[in-house]
């Protein structure tokens, strides 16, 4: 998906609706700027990848956590590059999990917009799309 929206022509809008962790948050992240946005309760979870319950030969390991170590690499490197913040910087933060609240996460560099009812937009739209008629 992330290459996927780097290599189409046209921005590529992202929209965070609950709550967007690890991979989800890099593809929030890798939106068009300015068209990176949040809906008012979203929150964005940034942590390292995890396993859960590995099993196997000393050899099968060592492979899986080599490849678990690239992938955290490549994570670091493309929230930096989308948010403007030196890797060892990313690195440090997701030691342990980060939760960032809309506002954070648009500090952070991950988001550029929060939603707000009634707000405008090109979000607007599919905001309303989501509330429940009442």
């Amino acid at each position: 998906i992330y290459d996927t929206m780097q290599f189409v022509a046209p921005d590529v809008a992202t929209l965070c609706v609950g709550q967007a962790t690890a991979t989800s948050a890099i593809l929030l992240a890798a939106g068009a700027p300015g068209k990176r946005s949040l809906l008012p309760h979203a929150r964005v979870v940034l942590h390292q990848p995890h396993t859960e319950g590995s099993r196997g030969s000393i050899s099968d390991l060592a492979l899986e956590a080599a490849e678990i170590a690239r992938i955290r690499a490549q994570g670091e490197e493309l929230l930096a590059r989308h948010t403007g913040r030196p890797v060892e910087q990313i690195r440090a933060d997701t030691d342990r999990a980060l939760v960032l609240t809309g506002r954070d996460a648009i500090a952070y560099g991950i988001a550029d917009n929060l939603l707000e009812s009634g707000s405008g937009g090109e979000h607007a739209q599919a905001a309303a799309a989501l509330r429940p008629d009442v």
